[in-house]
């Protein structure tokens, strides 16, 4: 391995050169719950093409990230929530994980990595404190070892938060403070931040605002000036980003660490699943977002040019609906890494679509249909909750993409949807006879049945970056049963050491 020093100025020669080709501050997470994921190179490509300059993962899986290696591209590694407990309680550990995660990929012409994720909204309420006395103690173990390897200079630790980790209730920002409960925790970590120049990593989604609150100003979501104005303190908001923002900023002040830099870890809106998630409404999102990004002018109380990650890059169609349908469709590239609407990230008044992915294949076109010549509908509905539970069904909700098909249409989107996220599996074309298999593309003019991409395998022997595992299914009350096929066990890489 090279030396610290060598890599040091090899990727900040190659940095430098990048940076003329990228928009400045935008950044992009990219998942992998996904059935089929595109290979790391068309995604690298994807970004160099539509000039974003940074990425954010939620893994550090060596073979995935070896492939951002010589492109300038800022890496944000991630580390699973799953694996902060352990991380916590033993520093070889953390040392270990620096070693082969990070430090492996820092040599002339290697990764340029910038931050490193230790849990991924780790106090979320839904969580019942589960990371609370394990995120920080991990936190620290990771900075200590990247200290120990003479990089903690260059690559800081963070910890991806939710919103929900400060309030300021119904009285404006000025009364923002970290949660109660975890308020003495939050205040040790962003004086940890200050100390160590490690940024605080917000997520804010003024969609989810619209759908957990059915009283929400629709316009306060949005940029383009038909909110209502908020006064506080002299101050007036017209957007809800940054009156969250300022809220952020308030509680850091009272924690005593205003000079911990802010950075928006992730916010975007949703395509489908929702009635209010639609290609329309995120068009006006990001329109507004990158105009007001381009101003770099931040918030009323946070004026500097602010990084961000667009969540996301692609759709990942395994992701859980627990918070909402919706979850399934954050890309701004649909799972094939084909555009879904035009933008303009650099904010100037350029729309145009983004360059969509090269050289993805495909698998076979074909699709699984309904069998129109099917007169006893008596199978039909437990066929089909099977094929939405173990598939992708959320585009069929009312008011999304494909709620206007008819029956037999929407049994066939049901369908098709499985048997391509069963890799056109033809036993996953079956459903007791209901279904058959055709030629002929069976999209509608407003609902989009997808094909599959063609899986990639990869050096380490596991197959599409993910654990595969063969599955069975059965369902005893209709006599169903399922065992073929390569189902994904987990939707998150593990780390390969």
């Amino acid at each position: 391995m090279k030396t610290t020093s060598s890599w040091g100025v090899g990727a900040l020669l190659l940095l430098a050169l990048h940076l003329v080709y990228v928009v400045d501050g935008i950044g992009v997470n990219w998942g992998t719950q996904a059935s089929q994921n595109l290979h790391p190179s068309i995604i690298v490509q994807i970004l160099k093409d539509n000039k974003i300059g940074k990425v954010k993962l939620f893994d550090s899986d060596p073979w995935t990230v070896n492939f951002f290696a010589g492109t300038g591209i800022e890496v944000m590694l991630g580390i699973p929530n799953n694996q902060l407990a352990t991380l916590a309680k033993n520093y070889d550990k953390a040392k270990d994980w620096v070693k082969h995660n990070v430090a492996k990929h820092l040599y002339n012409g290697g990764v340029n990595i910038k931050y490193v994720a230790v849990g991924n909204e780790p106090f979320l309420k839904a969580y019942n404190g589960s990371n609370i006395d394990t995120t920080f103690p991990a936190l620290k173990n990771i900075q200590k070892a990247l200290n120990e390897h003479g990089i903690g200079d260059k690559i800081k630790v963070t910890i991806p938060q939710n919103g929900d980790v400060y309030d300021s209730g119904s009285d404006g920002p000025s009364a923002g403070n970290f949660r109660s409960d975890i308020r003495d925790l939050m205040t040790q970590i962003v004086q940890f931040f200050q100390d160590n120049n490690s940024p605080f990593l917000v997520n804010i989604y003024p969609f989810l605002s619209l759908y957990q609150n059915p009283n929400f100003p629709v316009e306060f979501a949005f940029f383009d000036g038909g909110a209502q104005p908020v006064n506080d303190n002299g101050i007036s908001y017209t957007n809800m980003l940054d009156a969250n923002l300022d809220t952020l900023v308030w509680a850091l002040k009272k924690a005593d660490a205003p000079k911990v830099k802010i950075i928006i870890g992730e916010i975007g809106w949703p395509t489908d699943g929702n009635i209010n998630a639609n290609v329309d409404m995120a068009k006006r999102f990001y329109d507004g977002f990158f105009k007001k990004m381009a101003t770099k002018k931040g918030s009323p109380l946070y004026q500097e040019n602010i990084e961000y990650y667009l969540f996301s890059l692609t759709d990942e169609n395994q992701k859980s609906v627990a918070p909402g349908d919706f979850e399934r469709h954050w890309g701004i590239f649909r799972y094939d890494g084909q555009p879904k609407f035009s933008m303009d990230i650099t904010g100037n008044g350029n729309d145009k679509m983004p360059v969509p992915g090269k050289n993805v294949k495909y698998l076979e076109s074909k699709w699984c249909v309904f069998n129109s010549d099917i007169k006893n509908m008596d199978r039909v509905p437990a066929n089909m909750d099977f094929a939405c539970s173990n598939g992708d069904c959320t585009s069929l909700k009312p008011g999304c993409s494909c709620s206007d098909l008819n029956q037999h249409d929407r049994i066939s989107y049901a369908f098709n949807n499985y048997f391509q996220m069963n890799n056109q599996d033809v036993r996953s074309c079956d459903f007791q006879g209901l279904a058959r298999i055709v030629n002929v593309n069976a999209s509608t003019q407003h609902c989009f049945f997808p094909i599959a991409n063609e899986i990639f395998g990869r050096e380490v022997g596991i197959e599409d970056g993910n654990h595969f595992a063969v599955f069975e299914e059965r369902n005893k009350d209709v006599g169903i049963k399922r065992d073929f096929g390569l189902s994904q066990v987990d939707g998150q890489l593990e780390t390969i050491g």
